[in-house]
């Protein structure tokens, strides 16, 4: 069993994390001089906060599938829901650092959130901690969506 939970546990950190790699080859390599010349809101936090909290939230995201998958009411629906969650986390990066896309990257950053709020659902469904996991990434994902329609106001 426990050989079993650090196994899964370590799927699902590959998995998440894995976005966070290739967002970030994403976002260093296409990010300069591209989106220091974008003139951002006075609510643009600067840019090294964003490794740490990403890294944390993705942390977060990690532990909070874990738990929901050993779960004794866990589905598999929600499982795949977070995958596609994890594909839709990856995409933003793609469009609004690769692509130089803000209003794609707006629309995929609200489908990105639709998701999480359905995860949040289904994880207060079966698992509190999960639930309670995932609500400070969802805040930062809202939050990204003020920059981010700040961004296609000021530009």
């Amino acid at each position: 069993m426990l050989k079993n939970k650090f196994l899964s546990f370590i799927l699902f950190f590959i998995i998440t994390f894995s976005a966070s790699f290739i967002g970030s080859l994403v976002t260093i390599n296409f990010k300069d001089p591209w989106y220091s010349q974008l003139v951002k809101s006075d609510f643009n936090p600067p840019d090294w906060i964003f490794a740490p909290v990403w890294t944390t939230l993705y942390l977060m995201m990690t532990v909070a599938i874990w738990f929901f998958w050993h779960s004794k009411s866990r589905d598999m629906n929600t499982i795949y829901i977070y995958f596609i969650h994890i594909i839709f986390n990856t995409t933003w990066s793609i469009v609004f650092f690769g692509l130089h896309q803000i209003f794609l990257a707006l629309v995929v950053l609200v489908i990105l959130i639709g998701l999480i709020i359905t995860l949040v659902i289904r994880y207060k469904r079966v698992n509190f901690v999960s639930y309670y996991l995932m609500i400070p990434y969802l805040l930062w994902c809202c939050y990204a969506l003020f920059l981010n329609i700040n961004l296609l106001i000021l530009n």
